[in-house]
């Protein structure tokens, strides 16, 4: 067994949609980046390619191809998860967690827990998310943007 731990953070900009394990949060602001900058979903590739010793992110899914402009993040996490498997990998569970003031992610917790199950083909009891504020401080409390962090267990096939 190994585990991985990975981290994302995007600045939050006027306009939309905001996307969050894959579900659609209302919102007036969407997350800065390259693909959907969906920061769950981008913290749980880079905690799988890192149990796996596979690189991260940037390696598989680089900024500036424009393959990945735009790219929706639950089908870049799908590849993972198929990349994990033929690297002789499969996800026991994985923990995240979402650290935002605005808006509030509780409501869609459920529905993004079954998005990434999903994604990966493992049981949606196995994904935990959950979320949390910064209590007003830094960059993500003063509501200027979105972090994620998450962990993952992944066993040999």
């Amino acid at each position: 067994m190994k585990i991985g731990i990975g981290y994302d953070i995007h600045r939050l900009v006027d306009g939309g949609p905001l996307i969050i394990g894959g579900t659609v949060i209302p919102s007036d602001k969407t997350l800065l980046g390259y693909s959907d900058g969906d920061v769950v979903s981008h913290a749980i590739i880079d905690a799988l390619l890192g149990a796996a010793a596979l690189g991260d992110m940037g390696t598989h899914f680089p900024s500036g191809d424009p393959l990945y402009k735009g790219a929706n993040s639950l089908s870049l996490l799908s590849h993972t998860g198929s990349l994990l498997c033929e690297h002789g990998w499969q996800v026991v569970n994985l923990d995240a967690t979402i650290i935002a003031e605005y808006p509030t992610m509780f409501p869609h917790v459920m529905a993004m827990r079954y998005n990434i199950a999903n994604a990966i083909q493992i049981p949606m009891e196995s994904v935990s998310v959950k979320s949390t504020t910064a209590d007003g401080l830094g960059f993500v409390g003063k509501g200027d943007g979105i972090a994620a962090q998450a962990v993952v267990l992944v066993e040999a096939i």
